[in-house]
């Protein structure tokens, strides 16, 4: 169904047929569908799904959609909604919407359920505790194939995930875990001891949650265990909680790169002051550093006062080291991020980016000498000048971009705030001391 098709069922008022359609479609499809939707018109339809599928398409929604249904809907369906809905994403919803609906959501959730929610609330933000569900399927190592079986037979439905089960003793410490496909493959009268793999990963619940989207990329998982600092089993965390975590750190990390402050925030939802204000404060950091570009640019004035053509060369230098020190930054950055590069390599790196800008140097400066001495017509030393120029900056930029992102990983500061405008503004200032050295010496000015 298409939003053309929904708004002439909703018109004809053709709700049994709109209700048999939405029933046959994808729960993300139908949140898709209802959210643009005035809040009156939504809920009238949400109200005619069935239960189910109501609480997949909750779960779905926006925050934003989310808050407004809590606003509007009974006590008793949202008593309905918050029973059927898994734990994480319960969770997921209580940090983003404001008190007053906390509050509304608390007073239906159950005495058992209040308890484990502020237990969560507790555990640090971007933390695997804070993203973690407690539905998994435990199993103890005494149980026979049959028996774990059946206990997920019993239990499975209201579990986040049933395709990885986890021995613990009766103290909950993580002992082992067993895939279904080895429980249904193996003997049922043989025990859990004898199939479970004791050689288990996990993380901690204080974990920053970025350590544990890297370790999911790094060995496929589809759900790892969460511990806490006894080694209890305190939860586990889903393959789709992660990818959401993915999406958060990938999204912070091109607004750090490019000079604004993280914001989980839509644009066109946002307002556009607090949009100015994530920008201003880096805008200004470069701007005040700026001047130290211009602080070089006065300290040579005798020398563009003799050689004036040097002036028309300094936006193409400075560009060309400002682009080349992004490139190398940007891969150092990713590296980093999925666990190629560790700070151990950090001679390898400077090594690898020296030997690249030498041969990206002498393209470029070979190309540049001769379009400057053919078509600039401004005579052989200042054309050597300038590729000389050329060819250090693009040295210096690589190796400085390639670089700057590892200290600030060994200095615990965020990687990529070293990239493209801060990178640019440091090789500004280093180009041109190159350029006026260079120049100074072989026009003997």
């Amino acid at each position: 169904m298409d939003e053309r098709r929904l708004e002439y069922l909703i018109q004809e008022k053709k709700y049994v047929t709109l209700k048999k359609e939405l029933e046959e479609m994808n729960e993300a499809d139908v949140a898709e569908l209802l959210e643009p939707l005035d809040i009156h018109t939504s809920l009238l339809i949400f109200r005619m799904l069935p239960k189910d599928l109501a609480v997949d398409v909750f779960a779905h929604f926006s925050v934003e959609q989310q808050r407004d249904f809590i606003g509007v809907v009974t006590d008793k369906e949202l008593k309905d909604i918050i029973d059927e809905l898994f734990f994480d994403d319960m969770i997921d919803i209580i940090e983003e919407v404001p008190a007053n609906i906390v509050k509304k959501i608390l007073l239906n959730a159950k005495e058992e359920e209040r308890s484990l929610i502020n237990q969560f609330l507790r555990y640090p933000p971007d933390s695997a505790g804070s993203i973690m569900t407690i539905e998994y399927v435990d199993l103890k190592k005494t149980m026979t194939v049959r028996d774990a079986l059946d206990h997920i037979k019993e239990t499975g439905l209201d579990k986040e995930t049933v395709y990885t089960c986890y021995v613990t003793d009766k103290n909950r410490k993580l002992e082992g875990i067993v895939s279904l496909r080895k429980l249904v493959i193996s003997e049922e009268d043989h025990t859990i001891e004898d199939i479970m793999d004791r050689d288990v990963i996990y993380v901690h619940t204080n974990h920053d949650q970025e350590t544990v989207a890297g370790m999911f990329k790094k060995y496929g998982f589809l759900a790892l265990p969460v511990v806490d600092k006894e080694d209890r089993l305190t939860g586990i965390i889903t393959i789709d909680d992660i990818v959401n975590v993915i999406d958060q750190e990938t999204t912070e990390d091109f607004q750090k790169m490019a000079a604004m402050s993280p914001s989980e925030e839509k644009y066109l939802d946002a307002n556009i002051f607090n949009l100015a204000k994530q920008r201003v404060m880096w805008l200004l950091v470069l701007m005040v550093s700026a001047t130290f570009t211009g602080g070089i640019i006065r300290k040579y004035e005798s020398v563009l006062e003799t050689v004036v053509v040097l002036t028309a060369f300094i936006p193409m230098l400075m560009d060309t080291g400002g682009n080349s020190g992004s490139q190398s930054s940007t891969l150092i950055i990713r590296g980093l991020a999925l666990g190629e590069i560790d700070l151990e390599d950090v001679g390898k790196v400077m090594w690898k980016e020296f030997r690249i800008s030498i041969v990206v140097g002498i393209v470029l400066a070979i190309v540049n000498f001769f379009r400057i001495y053919l078509f600039d017509d401004v005579g052989l030393t200042v054309s050597l000048t300038v590729s000389l120029t050329l060819f250090v900056t693009v040295i210096i930029a690589k190796v400085v971009g390639g670089i700057l992102p590892m200290i600030a990983k060994k200095m615990k500061i965020d990687p990529a705030i070293m990239a493209g405008p801060l990178i640019t503004t440091i090789v500004d200032a280093l180009s041109l001391i190159v350029y006026f050295a260079i120049a100074s010496r072989m026009l003997n000015l």
